[in-house]
């Protein structure tokens, strides 16, 4: 790409120049040039000027006497420009733009206007060999020509002045080291005239503060019956191999903590025992185990690094990831966030969102609003925010925050998803993402605020008005001087951002602060002013001048974030490694265009002094920090005091020293989140939108889902044959019907929504999901299909009205459709007829309806209508059992003919078939369903204006 030039200049072996198109690299137009190669090219603004060779009959390429000229704002040729001498060699003058200078191998110099190619000059440069290059210097005041023979000669206006750039700064050397005097050593010599050198890193030889270094584990013990058969031989001693285990295999070392008692890794869920409720917990957990405090004990972390930084890794079993014990690495109240989902290094950053108030309630509000973007993140931010307040400690995923991250092109072209990101570090695409993400959220803001303004009603007059102030949160309102060094123009420019770039200029400028600590106040100061020196473009000049710029803050945000910026400034790190350098207070102040950052004494003079300045004081909530792994350490300010460090699903509780301690060598903050002091966001589900809904608090609403697989799960096989599992089977939500449980359209569906998927379906399932290919496809479906976003929003406003799911396995497809629902809001026909004492399993929908019911499901396929009906059927059931007092009768019964009969249902028509039931039923007397449904066939809602509720969307 040649520099001032709109297109991408390609030349081909054949002669022809394809002209590109920047962005896309289509190609626009092609010239055929010469009918051979090109020998060189330039473009600038609208011209490329091009010499090259052609084919002469029965001979060889020989250079053609003209260079050709092509006007690339009208995409043709212009008048070729003569040289007798043959051009080898173009280039453009970067001030005249119109200037071109021609060369040839000879050293035929050829000054040419394109336009006037009538008026030219010619010179002669005395070389001793070929020319082999033509080099213009960006200032034009400057030409330089090599020649074969390595030697360069230079030609310019002057000798005296010859100015190579535009703005050139002297080179740097070396500090010359002068020879140290001579010392005696001796027994007089006093050892505080002997310097000692400074070190930025440490050094080998320094001591740990705990004297526990990585040297590997201890021997394993010797099987006793190995020591009760050995023979002397004549190397050693010898003995049998008991082949307690295959060829060439050894027992899994455990891990030894420091008091020497091991440390086992967590078994699956499906290897335990069941629990006995007894309010005990046999196995130690890693949440309170010291090893999270002791360095150097966990595989090859570094000997000062704490275990609790460690990189988090799911381990899956047969039974997938729902089988691995999250509740080992977390007893908080807190939900961490799993790793197994593609960009999901996002984790620590949504949990400093989520902990941060402000934020928190915005995202919540705006979730609740009408807005139905599909690729809207702020909305997939209150959904995570939801789910991780009402988990309450329970593992959780952002799987579709993720995934329309991942879908936005923005994302992609600024590489931030990991399918585009470079082999760059882990610190500056995380501030990148950061960056970005704020960015977005203020758009989505003011997008949905305008879209409210178009149809705004005198209703919902103050709920828009509302939203429309969320976008102020995030924002910082400065103006962008600019004056130019040569004419001094001045220009002025509105410069809105939504984070602060922390810049350490002043220890690169300033002399003494290289050998004092500046404040983290004064850096935060200078990162607000922003002042520098740039070259930009002047607009009185037209053209690239070294301009002055500063910035102008006319106000702060309501929330503070604050990239770090130590992947770009390294020598800075330093200061962060001071003790108590990261303030967890700050003010700032605004007078009279002036920004002061106060901190520390200053802010407490400044709280305390009785004159009006518009003091703003903020609370570090929050920050990220960069290990080898990145951790997060959080606090609510609303709740607890207490730090919290949050590795992805690791959370532990931890103090003040440890979150805001930092080394250089191996832990460094990268984003900070401050928050007004004493500021408390208002309660957010007072504007949810469900103004025409009927279902109330405790309204059970009847729910069945059905997926297709979207990714197949990723095996690894060992050495050994183990078959190990890396990421397990990724699955869509396809249909989700919800019905209605009582009234006169009880069993009724009130939601039966196919949802288009945009992502390429591997696998319907269609023996377990009832799906086909043309339920989903638009162009073929005879069901309206709705986005994802539709389908998961009228879910989760029944989840925030208070309605009670029934259903069976709820967990499972609650999990897979990315949101949390509390026990309370369940009834599970699962956990209804489970026996843990008698055995694991789980008993099948089908099985239940043909034993207590006499239905028969699911024959061909299943249907979601019909699974929510049978499961509302099985709940009603189970409430007659209750009101009987022979639940666990009922139960172990069922068990019993289960077991008889491999827990699957019989062929329809055969005497197993007539089984069932034994226990007479006792207990209330539910009436019927009448679905009026046969097979997988929707039933119509009836006409008549009995108590039923709509969908609750809008």
């Amino acid at each position: 790409m040649m520099k001032f030039c709109r297109h991408v200049c390609a030349a081909t072996d054949s002669g022809a120049v394809n002209f590109l198109d920047p962005d896309t690299l289509e190609r626009i137009e092609s010239w055929q040039a010469y009918t051979d190669k090109l020998s060189d090219m330039y473009a600038q603004n609208d011209y490329l000027v091009t010499c090259g060779w052609s084919h002469r009959p029965h001979g060889t390429p020989m250079l053609e006497p003209f260079a050709r000229v092509y006007n690339l704002r009208k995409l043709k040729m212009d008048s070729p420009i003569p040289f007798h001498g043959g051009p080898a060699f173009v280039q453009m003058h970067p001030k005249l733009f119109t200037t071109s200078i021609l060369a040839s191998a000879t050293g035929s110099l050829q000054v040419v206007d394109l336009m006037n190619p009538n008026t030219s000059s010619l010179h002669q440069a005395n070389l001793e060999n070929y020319m082999t290059h033509l080099v213009l210097a960006p200032s034009g005041a400057a030409m330089a020509l090599a020649d074969v023979d390595g030697a360069v000669q230079i030609w310019a206006a002057s000798k005296s002045k010859v100015r190579y750039t535009e703005s050139s700064t002297p080179t740097e050397f070396a500090d010359e080291i002068y020879p140290l005097p001579p010392m005696n050593i001796d027994s007089d010599l006093p050892f505080s005239t002997v310097g000692m050198p400074y070190y930025r890193e440490k050094l080998l030889s320094a001591w740990s503060e705990d004297p526990i270094y990585e040297v590997g584990l201890l021997p394993p013990r010797i099987d006793p019956d190995i020591l009760k058969q050995l023979t002397s031989s004549h190397i050693g001693y010898r003995a049998p191999n008991p082949k307690k285990t295959l060829r060439n295999q050894i027992d899994r070392l455990s891990i030894v903590d420091s008091e020497g008692t091991a440390l086992t890794a967590p078994k699956f869920l499906s290897e335990k025992e069941p629990d006995t409720n007894d309010g005990t917990d046999k196995e130690r957990r890693i949440s309170d185990a010291d090893v999270f405090t002791n360095p150097g004990v966990i595989g090859s972390i570094k000997a000062d690094v704490p275990g609790m930084y460690q990189l988090m890794e799911i381990k899956y079993s047969r039974f997938g990831v729902d089988d691995f014990d999250f509740g080992f690495y977390n007893k908080t109240q807190y939900s961490g966030l799993e790793t197994h989902i593609t960009n999901s290094y996002l984790n620590p950053l949504l949990q400093l969102f989520k902990y941060t108030p402000l934020f928190r309630n915005a995202a919540l509000h705006h979730a609740a609003s009408s807005c139905l973007t599909e690729s809207c993140l702020l909305c997939e931010l209150g959904y995570l925010f939801d789910m991780l307040e009402k988990a309450g400690g329970q593992k959780c995923h952002a799987t579709n925050f993720l995934k329309a991250f991942s879908s936005l092109s923005e994302a992609s072209k600024l590489q931030l998803t990991e399918e585009t990101s470079p082999p760059s570090s882990l610190e500056s695409r995380i501030q990148s993402a950061n960056r970005f993400l704020l960015k977005q959220v203020v758009a989505d803001y003011q997008r949905h605020a305008f879209d409210a303004k178009l149809d705004m009603v005198e209703s919902s007059r103050s709920h828009q008005i509302s939203i429309a102030d969320h976008s102020e949160t995030l924002t910082t309102h400065a103006f962008t001087n600019m004056r130019c060094t040569n004419c001094l123009s001045e220009t002025l420019r509105s410069n809105p951002k939504h984070l602060i770039e922390l810049s350490y200029h002043a220890l690169s400028v300033n002399p003494r602060m290289r050998n004092s600590t500046p404040a983290f106040s004064r850096i935060l100061q200078d990162s607000f002013d922003g002042e520098n020196k740039q070259r930009m473009w002047c607009d009185r000049e037209r053209r690239y001048q070294p301009l002055d710029r500063w910035e102008t803050t006319q106000n702060v945000p309501a929330i503070l974030m604050i990239n770090t910026g130590l992947n770009k400034q390294a020598e800075a790190r330093q200061l962060w490694s001071v003790p108590g350098w990261l303030p967890e207070r700050i003010g700032i102040v605004i007078e009279k265009g002036r920004l002061l950052c106060l901190e520390g004494e200053a802010l407490r003079m400044s709280q305390r002094s009785r004159q009006s300045r518009p003091l703003v004081v903020y609370d570090l909530v929050g920050l990220v920090a960069d290990v080898s792994s990145v951790a997060l350490s959080s606090r609510d300010p609303q709740e607890d005091p207490q730090w919290h460090l949050f590795n992805d699903f690791l959370v532990r509780k931890v103090d003040r020293h440890e979150a805001l301690q930092f080394d250089a060598t191996w832990k460094t903050p990268t984003i900070l989140a401050y928050h007004p002091h004493n500021v408390l966001p208002e309660n957010w589900p007072n504007v949810l939108d469900v103004s025409t809904e009927r279902p109330v608090e405790g309204t059970h609403v009847p729910i069945d889902t059905e997926f297709v697989q979207l990714k197949q799960e990723e095996v690894e096989i060992s050495a050994t044959g183990n078959r190990e599992i890396v990421r397990p089977t990724r699955e869509g939500l396809a249909r989700v019907s919800v019905l209605r449980a009582s009234g006169p359209c009880a069993g009724v569906p009130f939601i039966d929504d196919y949802v288009f998927i945009h992502e390429p379906v591997v696998d319907y399932v269609t023996k377990f999901s009832g799906m086909i290919a043309d339920d989903l496809n638009p162009a073929l479906s005879v069901h309206p299909l709705v986005p994802l976003k539709v389908a998961y929003k009228k879910l989760w406003i029944l989840l925030n009205i208070g309605c009670i799911f029934v259903g069976h396995g709820l967990v499972k497809d609650f999990r897979t459709i990315n949101i949390f629902v509390p026990k309370a809001q369940i009834v599970d026909t699962v956990t209804l007829f489970y026996n843990p004492t008698r055995t694991k399993r789980n008993l099948g929908l089908r099985f239940l309806a043909w034993y207590l019911l006499k239905e028969d499901i699911q024959t061909t396929t299943h249907d979601s209508i019909e699974d929510a009906l049978t499961a509302l059927k099985l709940w009603r059931k189970y409430q007659e059992f209750e009101d009987a007092g022979i639940v666990d009768k009922m139960v172990k019964e069922i068990y019993a003919a289960g077991k008889k009969w491999n827990y699957r249902v019989p062929e329809k028509g055969s005497e197993r078939w007539t089984g069932g039931l034994t226990v007479s039923n006792r207990g209330r007397d539910t009436p019927d369903i009448d679905s009026g449904v046969s097979g997988p066939t929707t039933p119509v809602k009836p006409k008549h204006g009995g108590e039923y509720f709509e969908s609750p969307l809008k």
